[in-house]
């Protein structure tokens, strides 16, 4: 009884952590991205978002060996097997360093003869855009070999460390912008040069830290284990299909726009694209404190705490995306106007459909969490793969065929989403001893009547009230109101909602 409670504590505190973690970046994050938008202006700043954007479809290897490296971390420490865990480490490090490498090489021949011939830049920036991919090709290496570090400290739940670097790391790129503005030269070239900087940073400060906290990171040199770097190696290789179709269908979807419309385009993606990463974190934060003990719970084989945490995880981040998704859905264009005064075309649009892609990926999340934790993930990766990398060539040919918007695209993404949602819980939940029924009852349904009945109200008031500040304070307040007491009367059962009165009750009679 004492070690639940503890771990439900522990996930309390660190869910705390990662919102004042949170509230930090998105104040931070908001305001760089303005003024980075300033500094580049509309055209550089889509320039860097496509030219970076084929490293970043490389860093699929980034997502893959993160997955590998989180759950074989996590798994060992469930297993309390240190010197097991020494191992793992070690052969990851490994692998990590060799797939740096092929980062290097492949960017350097297939990426980089794709930047020069293919993608829609003008003349006069061709050597800007230049020197972005090469800076962003580093950048993307140092963020893979420093990857085992940040999942040792995320397995290790040392969130508040984590919280810090991160911080850390978001005022590190607030300064850079300021310096940015000040220096003279090319600022497309600078900006991508410190954000190299900034990573290399942060990956020394990542080795520091663990190997002064966590004793398997402490290597004295690289290590090999054939058994166990071949499994590793496998594991990773069949994630690796899965982030490579995440990455083929988010950069893929990016490099369509500019080949179909122009770097306008790609702006108007990109600053949607921030907004969507911002309020990820959301969501994110509270499902990353829950994640290790998911794998722990199976690690341990206690399959009722883990379905516990599946349904918990989904069905509370979805609500607390809709909160968020919301007002900021109804507001967008006074959001945007505030945030960054002028803005491209089809950015409003873009915004509303990566929302609703957002609470998506809420549901899916703690779905790819848990097969994960049971290493089975050949079937799984396999089916939605192969379905995620669908969206690309089926917008292509839409693009192609017909004189449609660039929102189509957004549109094909979230209906192939959809049916892969359905499809990772065909393949999950079986794994994991959960019946499709018990899901579709305490997730899928409260979810439903969340999402259908909480925008009713502040829809009718958005349409009939003027657009002025008072409006926009009426809207943000209602919509916030209206998805609280819906997702208490329609979205949480009834140990949940004596749960949320004892803690009322407990905080009212404390004051």
């Amino acid at each position: 009884m004492h070690e639940p409670t503890s771990n439900n504590k522990r996930i309390a505190y660190n869910t705390l952590l990662l919102y004042i973690r949170m509230l930090f970046l998105v104040l931070i994050s908001l305001y760089t991205s303005r003024v980075v938008l300033q500094a580049l202006g509309v055209e550089d700043f889509g320039i860097n978002n496509v030219v970076g954007g084929i490293i970043s479809f490389l860093g699929f290897l980034t997502g893959s060996l993160a997955g590998a490296s989180s759950r074989f971390i996590t798994f060992a420490l469930g297993k309390g097997d240190i010197e097991h865990l020494k191992k793992i480490f070690g052969n990851i490090v490994t692998i990590h360093i060799v797939f740096a490498l092929a980062i290097l090489i492949i960017g350097e021949t297939i990426g980089l003869w794709f930047m020069t011939t293919q993608l829609n830049i003008p003349a006069e920036r061709e050597t800007a855009a230049f020197w972005v991919y090469q800076f962003s090709i580093l950048t993307a290496m140092g963020n893979l070999v420093s990857t085992p570090y940040n999942a040792a400290i995320i397995a290790h739940e040392k969130m508040s460390a984590f919280a810090y670097l991160t911080i850390g790391d978001a005022i590190l790129k607030l300064g850079s912008v300021f310096i940015l503005m000040a220096l003279p030269y090319d600022k497309l070239i600078l900006y991508a040069l410190f954000c190299l900087c900034i990573q290399l940073f942060d990956f020394i400060v990542y080795i520091i830290y663990c190997s002064k906290k966590f004793d398997e990171t402490k290597l004295t040199k690289l290590k090999f284990d054939k058994p166990l770097f071949k499994e590793i190696f496998s594991y990773a290789g069949w994630t690796m299909n899965g982030n490579l179709a995440i990455f083929g269908y988010t950069q893929g979807l990016n490099i369509l726009l500019n080949i179909f419309f122009n770097p306008i385009v790609n702006a108007a993606r990109g600053i949607a694209v921030q907004v969507q990463n911002i309020v990820n974190n959301f969501s994110t934060n509270f499902q990353m404190a829950l994640n290790p003990q998911l794998t722990k719970s199976y690690a341990q084989e206690d399959y009722k705490r883990m379905h516990t945490l599946l349904i918990a995880s989904s069905k509370f981040s979805v609500f607390l995306m809709i909160l968020i998704c919301l007002p900021l859905s109804l507001e967008a264009e006074q959001v945007l106007r505030w945030w960054l005064g002028e803005y491209p075309d089809h950015t409003i649009n873009f915004l509303r459909l990566v929302l609703v892609a957002n609470i998506l990926f809420c549901l899916s999340n703690p779905i790819l969490t848990s097969v994960h934790a049971t290493g089975k993930i050949k079937k799984f990766q396999i089916i939605e793969g192969t379905m995620l990398l669908s969206i690309v060539p089926i917008a292509y040919i839409l693009l192609r065929l017909f004189n449609i918007p660039p929102e189509s695209v957004f549109l094909v993404h979230i209906c192939i989403e959809i049916l892969t949602q359905y499809a990772r819980l065909r393949i999950v939940l079986p794994m994991i001893e959960l019946d499709m029924k018990e899901y579709l009852h305490n997730v899928i349904k409260p979810i439903i009547a969340v999402l259908v009945i909480s925008p009713l109200v502040p829809l009718i008031i958005y349409l009939n009230l003027p657009q002025n500040i008072s409006s926009f304070l009426a809207i943000c307040i209602i919509s916030i109101v209206s998805v609280i007491l819906c997702a208490y009367l329609y979205g949480c059962n009834d140990i949940e909602k004596r749960t949320i009165l004892n803690k009322v009750h407990s905080i009212i009679y404390k004051q």
